[in-house]
């Protein structure tokens, strides 16, 4: 154990090597990963952290955790308190140089200043272009991808090809479905080459298809040999749109040997992996094949509720926390439509001058919500999936046991038969047991009471929400 007379950041940074062995690697790199111990005295320790939305989540969802590893570290435990770069008076760089929530605003201060002034490194058509030039989304940026499980392989090879493009990972082949953020990944790989001075061609499949089909008809087509072979990297997005288009698989061909030959990096992207695309040519798909191929998956629940805050922080939202569990206990297809929820969300609570609570989530987004929950829940999987989830035998939630755990899984099965089933409360009491319908409406009212302040019990109920909506 250390001494209470080292320094914040050394402390903090010993307990962080303590959390990183308890909690998952997609949390500590969301929540943990950019926060830094700032002051210690009189029993209180104080960690910054970037945001208001961090501080949130590791007050409510992480301190127990926090408080065992800091008890650890420090002799005696301290209180711990999260408070934000906002919140403090401290300038960049007076934390360390090079490290936590300092770095990370610095960092993007940086990488926003180097977008707008990419300057040429070579005097091509496409060299020191600005990203709106180039086609790509101001938001598509690195600092702007949340990485949890589904997607951490995915955004490391991809910043590995940004920062050594023609070096590592040639072609990379990213593929996933609608929505997931292989698009958002070829912008970002595109930011941080134009601010390097590379230049860069950006196009989807469509384009490429468009401009090779007007050069031909026009004549062109050495002009469009010279733009595509004459850049340092080509990202292009979908491929599997020329599946069927001889004439553009051809164009493509010969591109891609061109600038792999030359050491130039390729990047593409997909809906489905090289090896099925089955109707391009052979030599074509052997190629995609013949590079790094990485997918991204759906979002697990606690990749979504970081999307979800990082959302909201964009756009100047303020979330209560039973609203993030909500959205990302019910959205499953992709991230847009986590997205498209905010947005709605925004413009209704802007609308009717009303402050976003979980009553007005449920109204406001009914409509999008609406395909998850009209498959009508059957009383049997939502009571086995409960029973799985505690790790409790049908028959003991049914029988008269009344231990802690066991009365918390029963009154959370009562609630969520009533809320996912929309069984009538006697329904509910016959199910469980023969139980009168005021013990049922007295559980479902006991969990609807505490969900606002027990962080432990919404988690549960979104998880095993998660599991009920998905698929």
């Amino acid at each position: 154990m250390t001494t209470s007379a080292q320094k914040p950041r050394q402390l903090w940074e010993a307990v962080l090597g303590e959390l990183q062995l308890q909690v998952s690697r997609p949390s500590y790199k969301t929540w943990l990963k950019d926060t830094v111990g700032l002051s210690h005295g009189d029993g209180e320790f104080v960690v910054l952290t970037p945001n208001t939305f961090v501080a949130e989540m590791l007050e409510q969802r992480m301190y127990s955790v926090i408080s065992k590893a800091m008890a650890k570290v420090v002799d005696g435990g301290v209180e711990v308190r999260f408070q934000t770069v906002a919140e403090g008076s401290l300038a960049v760089g007076q934390t360390e140089a090079g490290t936590g929530p300092q770095r990370v605003r610095r960092d993007t201060q940086e990488d926003a200043q180097a977008i707008d002034h990419a300057v040429p490194a070579r005097a091509n058509g496409h060299a020191g272009r600005r990203p709106a030039a180039a086609g790509l989304n101001a938001r598509y940026t690195f600092g702007h991808f949340v990485v949890g499980n589904s997607n951490e392989l995915a955004q490391a090879a991809a910043l590995a090809v940004a920062e050594r493009p023609g070096f590592t990972y040639n072609p990379l082949f990213i593929y996933s479905g609608v929505g997931l953020g292989k698009t958002h990944l070829l912008h970002a790989i595109g930011h941080l080459v134009l601010s390097r001075g590379l230049s860069l061609i950006y196009a989807t499949t469509e384009e490429f298809t468009n401009e090779f089909i007007k050069a031909i008809r026009e004549g062109k087509t050495e002009g469009f040999r010279n733009r595509y072979r004459s850049a340092d990297v080509l990202l292009l997005d979908d491929i599997q749109f020329i599946i069927g288009k001889e004439q553009t698989q051809e164009g493509f061909f010969h591109t891609f040997n061109a600038l792999h030959m030359a050491g130039r990096q390729i990047v593409i992207t997909s809906d489905r992996p090289a090896t099925d695309l089955t109707l391009l040519e052979d030599r074509i798909q052997s190629r995609l094949a013949g590079g790094l191929v990485v997918d991204i998956q759906a979002p697990d629940l606690e990749t979504k509720l970081a999307i979800l805050a990082a959302k909201a922080e964009e756009t100047g939202q303020s979330l209560p926390n039973d609203v993030l569990d909500f959205l990302a206990g019910r959205i499953h297809s992709n991230i847009r439509e986590l997205e498209g929820c905010l947005n709605r969300l925004a413009a209704y609570a802007q609308i009717t001058a009303r402050t976003i609570t979980l009553d007005l989530v449920k109204g406001a987004v009914a409509d999008i919500l609406r395909p998850a929950s009209r498959r009508r829940l059957s009383d049997t999987v939502v009571l086995e999936t409960v029973c799985a989830y505690y790790s409790v035998d049908k028959e003991t939630i049914l029988g008269r046991l009344r231990d802690k755990h066991t009365a918390l899984a029963r009154q959370v099965a009562m609630y969520l038969l009533r809320e996912e089933s929309n069984l009538p409360l006697a329904s509910i009491g016959r199910l469980l047991g023969g139980r009168d319908h005021s013990t049922v409406l007295h559980a479902c009212r006991r969990i609807s009471g505490r969900i606002g302040a027990d962080t432990h019990l919404r988690s549960d109920l979104a998880n095993i929400r998660e599991t009920l909506s998905s698929p």
